[in-house]
């Protein structure tokens, strides 16, 4: 009879908890299989105990790492050397590890230094270029190096691990855990918790979403974006924007200057996760530099401007639910334009199938780990965008 294992779950980001609390309400569910133990970096301390929140999930360990301005260093450090206590003391069967953040790369690396067996949850994203997006290209790269287990959220994601003569039987294509986080909460009743989302008048305005944090996009770039979005609300006077502001010191020092004092822009601290998919699936249209807000409006049926350079899921383009803009002024306020005037193309967009999951991307993963540790005679079947 096989034996029940232990698995601790390593995140310290927002989208880490997103996205790992889906996988860790379904190993859960498997007591008689999993030990599931949750450990929380802190790299992030206010947004991530939000999605604790919001998913009823609470940490087993907590590092606490998070410092004001924080530097990379500072975050590999300190989760390096309290991940290192931990996993001395108690010595998981496997740990998990999600995506590209400094923690992801963090809890590989410890788990490796104690030879413990890590399973990576979105493994396989590549854009190439090691400085965009920056430092996740390298993160990635770095878990997927170590990785015992590629849980690939694409075929696509697994081809890119072939190439890096990744052994085949050690992936398995599982669906985007954050496309399983969206559709649960889309399916609650859900009032909106932050009073100015209950005074939007969804009928009058077309509301715009947008985030905007990423590192590399810090400084010119993003001052690119934010004069261009405001010129847009300026243009359109049936647009609403609702931007939720990062805490990153950084980025609140260009977004009041350009975005603020305008009647139609509402400026707000990051929002609790269901009142952002909320706002999200009732939006016109989303204005991102994120990453995992790609694989959620094709599910909410939102069209995308994604004001990045690259994009490492590429499926999001040829499925043509997004639209890369870059971060220049012109590209940003071009991509914007296009969806506001040209309606077939937004619905087109709107109607795309989301190329990257299906809702059962943490059911997969679990049982996968089921067979894996000999509770399941069977592996699951893989997910196929195309079924």
């Amino acid at each position: 009879m096989a034996v029940r294992r232990k698995v601790m779950a390593i995140f310290g980001s927002r989208p880490e908890g997103i996205k790992m609390a889906p996988v860790v309400q379904e190993l859960r569910r498997h007591p008689d299989w999993f030990e599931t133990l949750v450990v929380s970096t802190g790299q992030h301390r206010e947004q991530l105990d939000q999605v604790f929140e919001a998913f009823g999930l609470r940490a087993d360990h907590d590092l606490a790492i998070m410092q004001p301005r924080q530097t990379l260093t500072d975050i590999m450090v300190r989760a390096l050397s309290g991940l290192d206590a931990l996993l001395t003391a108690e010595r998981p069967d496997l740990v998990l590890v999600h995506g590209d953040t400094s923690t992801t790369a963090a809890g590989a690396l410890a788990a490796f230094y104690h030879k413990i067996p890590v399973g990576h949850v979105e493994a396989g994203l590549r854009t190439f270029d090691k400085y965009n997006p920056y430092p996740e290209e390298i993160n990635r790269r770095m878990a997927g190096i170590i990785a015992d287990i590629q849980f690939a959220p694409t075929p696509r994601a697994r081809e890119h691990l072939i190439s890096e003569r990744v052994d085949p039987g050690t992936i398995f294509v599982t669906g985007q855990t954050g496309v399983d986080a969206a559709l649960t909460v889309l399916r609650q009743p859900h009032e909106f918790s932050v009073p100015a989302l209950r005074e939007i008048d969804f009928d009058r305005h077309r509301v715009v979403v947008m985030t905007a944090h990423r590192r590399e996009n810090l400084g010119e770039p993003m001052r690119n974006m934010f004069r261009a979005i405001r010129d847009l609300v300026e243009r359109f006077p049936d647009v609403l924007l609702v931007y939720a502001v990062h805490l990153n010191p950084a980025v609140r020092e260009l977004a009041w200057p350009i975005l603020g004092g305008h009647p139609r822009i509402l400026l707000l601290d990051p929002l609790p996760y269901p009142d952002m998919i909320h706002l999200a699936a009732r939006s016109y249209m989303a204005m991102t530099d994120s990453g995992g807000i790609q694989e959620e409006t094709p599910s909410l049926g939102v069209p995308h401007v994604l004001m990045r350079e690259t994009t490492e899921r590429p499926e999001a383009l040829e499925a043509g639910v997004i639209l890369l803009s870059g971060t220049s002024y012109e590209g940003v306020y071009s991509a914007g334009e296009r969806l506001l005037t040209d309606g077939e193309l937004h619905r087109r967009m709107a109607r795309a199938q989301n190329p990257f999951g299906d809702g059962q991307a943490s059911r997969r993963i679990a049982e996968y780990l089921g067979w894996r540790f000999g509770f399941l005679p069977e592996m699951p079947a893989p997910f196929d965008p195309r079924a």
